[in-house]
């Protein structure tokens, strides 16, 4: 359910079917040696900043797309239709193939590495020539494949390069790894006989990878729904504001008329009354303001996307969004009697942050060729990580009277629960992840129920 994504974040992608209702709940425990709390980093700044949402359309059956394209390249008029099924399968091989790269890239022996490898790198070829097998002959439909082309041919050398040289590396192995190498150069030389890119693109770091990313944002138009964010209680904030703005001033008033009642001339002990009143209600208002608002929102969704088909604007799903820090007491009784599972020398003081989404889809039916929504939520845990303390440890060893010394990296721990629920079933997951500043070291499954 859930996985690691980059060196400090992790992603949760369950998948949504026509007229379905999804809720997902996270509960973090965050120890308070980290930092980490409302004052040094809010909801609002996590939210804007470390957190990201996205729906796109998905089908199980990764060659349907093609199979579909190849018809459609043989009728005139369904241009975007032509443009929607290409997308889609370009979408997900590059998704397949970045999965599969990560994974081979946990592997440790040689041996087992350019086995799994080599399979990765023969269905990226078969692919490739399947998508080059249906070149359109239509002109209209032929700048659509060729951008796609491109990105692929381009991103699939990048990933075997990435592969190859963030791999086990083994003298036994030379014939498999030069097999890679010119699987690569044959890539490389295929966009450059199709003049795919300019001589100066190509020699320009910085401009061949803003191309690439330029390719990648119009393959998956179509595909990734388009995100409308609302902010839902901007209008209820700035009445709480006001009101207690009013409230305030008017006490100040009263505090004035009583003063200036007392005082019948203009003195310096009435001129510092003055200055003092209006100094407290700049203190106190912010304050107030605060704990009157946080009161309101407690428990309220904050946040809602709409989600949109980025080519027909149709409406297809909408998601609400909570996020909030809580108390150990209002989490729900099956949470902490999952969080109550852990060892006694892991019970530390900690933070409590609770976040929610409800996404629900509207759609009766998609588009043909889809079969699901696959939603991604990536979280990022690289705020979590800005008051960690910074250098390693040290572990002294005695071996015969001698001494010895071993680094220690400082590592820490968030213990996390999922809960999923959805129409006929609601799953709970416990997590451990464990940390250093630089990345997430690890991140297992303590408890699972279903």
């Amino acid at each position: 359910m859930l996985k690691q994504d980059e060196n400090l974040s992790f992603v949760i992608e369950p998948e949504l079917t026509p007229r379905s209702e999804q809720r997902i709940d996270l509960y973090f425990s965050i120890p308070n040696e980290m930092g980490i709390n409302p004052q040094t980093l809010t909801e609002e700044s996590y939210f804007n900043n470390h957190f990201k949402s996205h729906l796109a359309y998905n089908a199980n059956n990764i060659h349907l797309p093609l199979v579909r394209s190849r018809f459609v390249s043989k009728n005139k008029g369904e241009q975007q239709d032509y443009r929607q099924n290409l997308n889609l399968f370009c979408y997900q091989v590059r998704l397949a193939l970045d999965a599969d790269i990560k994974d081979a890239l946990k592997i440790d022996e040689a041996e087992d590495f350019y086995k799994r490898a080599n399979e990765v790198y023969e269905q990226s070829e078969g692919l490739l020539k399947k998508l080059r097998r249906y070149t359109p002959d239509d002109e209209k439909l032929l700048p659509f494949f060729t951008n796609a082309d491109n990105y692929l041919s381009w991103h699939v050398e990048q990933s075997f390069l990435k592969l190859l040289d963030e791999g086990p590396r083994s003298s036994d192995y030379a014939k498999e790894r030069n097999d890679l190498l010119q699987f690569c150069k044959n890539e490389n030389a295929y966009r450059a006989d199709k003049n795919y890119n300019s001589e100066t693109t190509m020699q320009d770091a910085n401009r061949i990878t803003n191309k690439m990313r330029l390719l990648q944002r119009l393959i998956e138009h179509g595909v990734i729904l388009q995100r409308q964010t609302r902010f839902l209680n901007s209008y209820l904030k700035r009445l709480v504001k006001g009101t207690v703005t009013a409230v305030i001033m008017a006490f100040v008033m009263v505090v004035i008329l009583n003063a200036r009642s007392t005082f019948t001339e203009v003195t310096a002990t009435l001129i510092l009354i003055l200055g003092v009143i209006y100094g407290l209600r700049e203190i106190f208002k912010e304050d107030i303001t605060r704990m009157i608002w946080r009161a309101i929102v407690q428990g309220r969704p904050k946040w809602r996307f709409s989600f949109k088909n980025s080519i027909t604007k149709d409406k297809i799903a909408s998601q609400l969004i909570w996020l909030e820090y809580t108390r150990f007491k209002k989490i729900p009784k099956e949470v902490k009697s999952i969080f109550s599972k852990r060892r006694q020398q892991n019970k530390q003081a900690a933070q409590w942050l609770h976040f929610a989404s409800e996404t629900r889809v509207s759609a009766k039916e998609f588009l043909p060729g889809y079969d699901t929504l696959q939603q991604t939520l990536q979280f990022s845990l690289a705020p979590f990580a800005r008051y960690l303390k910074r250098g390693e440890g040290k572990l002294y060893h005695l071996d015969s009277n001698k001494i010895s010394k071993q680094a220690v990296e400082r590592r820490y721990q968030l213990n996390m629960v999922l809960v999923l629920t959805e129409e006929d079933r609601t799953l709970y997951q416990r997590y451990k992840i464990t940390l250093n500043r630089s990345k997430i070291v690890n991140i297992e499954l303590i408890y699972s129920k279903k």
